[in-house]
């Protein structure tokens, strides 16, 4: 189909409805705002939910249109959650625990699919990470055939599907393991024994997270082949650039979790490459491209199943060396409450040098603290809190210390068969992005979505981050003092060093003494 007989992205939106996986994660609560704004016609959008914590589904879905992320749409059309209608599911359970009832209103109903439901932990069990990024791809695959008016399914994947690849196209790579010969080896194979051989397994790939996100894409590309799919890959999915709300961020997932850390002052050291690129994209492109590469899908039917690549360091890199100054700056112009120590963090890639680092400026203040709360009959948590922060931060270091380079023919392809007012409100270039004021809008976003923390507080928090600074001087200044003290009365050499030291600095004091009073 010529470009210019395609209909614009609103308008193939018109009256069509759609079934989201994923819904209440934080790419599909974006998606959805996104698509609730910019394609008001939308007849449904059924959203795949499970009960959790005593919550219905309908108590979940209310929950989310709350969410500060849908004030401006909720200015624009009040009533837009009209729009949404939540369906009972899990993509644990068999046939995605939809009733049956519900799966013939799908069946009936349905155009347009989005496929982002995942575990996105880097650390997960094998079993678990199987059952749900690969086995529920095969569940949506078996759904989706019975859609009567199916039109096209886009499934969410990740740039690092192929992380072992320092030079990644757009292409589905063969597994080292056929998906199906582990999914039956799940079945009488113990956790213990799979825990085993993972390691095996992961070969070269860094987590259960990367290895069955490239099994899910094979599966699909092998076993769905009749239907018309697209994979989108995005790398690291961070805060809004620009819409929603810029800096908008609701998990602690990525670098937010070490950002919250930096800014606590509790993260003192990290292992990295400080040269390597920080493949970080803002949660609004992914958005946008999924939103769009399902409108090319449905409307030029490309007779291969393409992949989109969702990344920035390729076209606008920035390092993690570069973001660690702005996002140390910002603390300590723009506190957190309650820090635990001043913002300052080195990084480095030697091993040695790092578990140093851990063992003085982490794990020593950890179980100092930890005491003092338990001199006070308070219960100890520092050390707690710093495991867990190792744990994130040993998944992370495969990401912090290498750098990748990803095709684009595809993406280049879908902008140049945007309309042009398409090509604005749908943006896909990362190119225009300042990353300095990215991540300052990133860490303020953290500050006022994530810990709640209230703009009033600041004058409080530099207060108390003077105080910090005070503290550390003082104690590094008594700390001093003893240490010379003790070289002094074991070495001659020290003793007369000190004295002559302690002599020109009372000179000095005294001559600006006279100086002054003269003056006056």
């Amino acid at each position: 189909m010529d470009i210019e007989e395609m209909p614009s992205v609103g308008q193939y939106y018109a009256g069509k409805s759609m079934f989201v996986t994923g819904a209440t994660g934080f790419i599909g609560k974006v998606l959805i705002e996104k698509l609730l704004r910019c394609c008001p016609n939308i007849s449904t959008i059924y959203l795949l939910i499970r009960p959790k914590k005593g919550q219905s589904i309908e108590q979940r879905l209310e929950d989310m249109v709350q969410n500060r992320l849908f004030d401006k749409l909720r200015k624009e059309r009040p009533n837009f959650e009209e729009v949404l209608r939540p369906i009972q599911g899990d993509i644990m359970a068999d046939k995605l625990g939809v009733s049956d009832h519900d799966s013939q209103l799908l069946a009936e109903e349905v155009e347009i699919v989005f496929h982002s439901a995942a575990t996105i932990r880097f650390d997960e069990h094998i079993r678990l990470a199987m059952e749900m990024n690969v086995k529920a791809v095969r569940k949506m695959i078996v759904l989706c055939r019975t859609f009567k008016k199916l039109q096209v399914f886009v499934h969410v994947s990740t740039a690092y599907a192929n992380c072992d690849r320092p030079f990644i196209e757009e292409s589905v790579y063969e597994p080292a393991v056929e998906p199906q010969k582990l999914v039956d080896a799940l079945d009488w194979m113990d956790d213990e024994m799979l825990s085993t051989i993972t390691p095996k397994l992961l070969g070269q790939k860094p987590n259960t997270y990367t290895f069955t996100k490239q099994l899910a894409e094979y599966l699909l590309c092998k076993e769905g082949s009749d239907l018309p799919i697209a994979i989108v890959r995005p790398s690291i999915v961070g805060a809004a650039w620009k819409e929603p709300l810029p800096g908008w961020i609701d998990n602690f997932n990525g670098p937010s979790g070490l950002y919250i850390a930096a800014g606590k002052g509790i993260l003192r050291s990290v292992k990295c490459e400080f040269k390597a690129v920080a493949d970080i994209v803002p949660v609004d492109i992914p958005v946008n491209m999924l939103i769009t590469v399902a409108w090319y899908t449905a409307v030029a039917k490309p007779t291969s199943i393409l992949i989109y690549h969702c990344t920035t360091g390729s076209v606008n890199p920035f390092t993690w060396g570069e973001m660690e100054s702005v996002v140390l700056n910002f603390f300590k112009k723009t506190p957190l409450e309650a820090a635990f120590r001043r913002p300052n963090v080195s990084m480095t890639n030697n091993s040695l040098l790092h578990d140093y680092w851990v063992f003085v400026s982490h794990m020593i203040p950890a179980y100092l603290t930890d005491l003092g709360y338990s001199l006070l009959g308070k219960k100890p948590r520092m050390v707690k809190i710093y495991n867990r922060l190792h744990r994130t931060m040993g998944t992370l270091t495969y990401f912090t210390c290498h750098s990748w380079e990803w095709t684009y023919n595809n993406l280049d392809m879908l902008k140049n068969q945007l309309l042009p007012e398409d090509r604005k409100m749908f943006y896909l270039d990362p190119r225009p992005l300042h990353w300095p004021h990215y991540i300052e809008n990133y860490c303020l976003g953290i500050k006022q979505f994530i810990l709640n923390e209230d703009m009033s507080g600041l004058p409080a928090a530099r207060a108390h981050l003077r105080k910090l600074r005070n503290i550390r001087y003082t104690f590094n200044s008594i700390l001093m003092v003893v240490l010379w003290r003790v070289l002094i009365a074991r070495s001659h050499l020290a003793r007369n060093l000190w004295y002559l030291i302690m002599g020109l600095v009372s000179k000095f004091v005294k001559n600006f003494w006279i100086t002054s009073s003269m003056r006056h």
